[in-house]
């Protein structure tokens, strides 16, 4: 069976586990930055540590980030996906490199912010100085409060052709990013 076309019919393991490790953790992280870093204000002790476990998140997303981006350059990928449609298969595609920048920009500006207002001296450094007293002083911190929004938006469009893709095409895209027999036909020998 020589010249036979093998052709994977989802991704690579590793990228399917950090698929979805990353999906909850940049949504926990969204969690932790939208809606509890937001309430507690910033002479209180709780918050040193709610922000240091969201820049200890941070980097860790983002580390995973480029070992996702190394994985997914280096491995062999199933055919691309289509809605039947150009415009939207073409938004799909823009929309999969938005993740990627999206997240890059969340992370240097998160950590820009931090640079600016001293935060690994006062959290892993043991300082003892206070927090300023707002990081919206800091045009950094705007700018990551304006990613995560897009951020936010952008992961709900995802989930929504993720579903249209399983509930209205019934193509069994979800299938691509999930683990299982990765080749179609017969691996050649050698």
């Amino acid at each position: 069976m020589t010249g036979a076309i093998v052709e994977p019919s989802r991704y690579h393991p590793a990228l399917v586990a950090l698929h979805w490790f990353l999906a909850a953790f940049i949504s926990l992280a969204l969690g932790l930055g939208m809606f509890v870093l937001k309430t507690i204000p910033n002479s209180s002790p709780q918050k040193i540590e709610a922000l240091r476990v969201h820049m200890i998140g941070g980097v860790l997303i983002l580390t995973l980030m480029i070992v996702r981006f190394v994985i997914r350059a280096l491995s062999a990928k199933p055919a691309p996906a289509t809605t039947g449609n150009v415009g939207l298969d073409r938004i799909a595609k823009i929309s999969h490199l938005g993740f990627y920048v999206l997240v890059a920009a969340m992370a240097i500006t998160g950590l820009t912010t931090a640079l600016l207002a001293g935060l690994p001296s006062i959290l892993f450094g043991g300082s003892g100085a206070p927090l300023p007293e707002s990081f919206m002083v800091y045009p950094t911190r705007v700018i990551h409060g304006v990613i995560a929004k897009l951020l936010v938006a952008l992961i709900s469009v995802h989930v929504a052709a993720a579903l249209y893709h399983h509930f209205i095409r019934g193509d069994g895209l979800i299938k691509r990013m999930w683990f299982g027999r990765r080749w179609r036909g017969a691996m050649p020998a050698g």
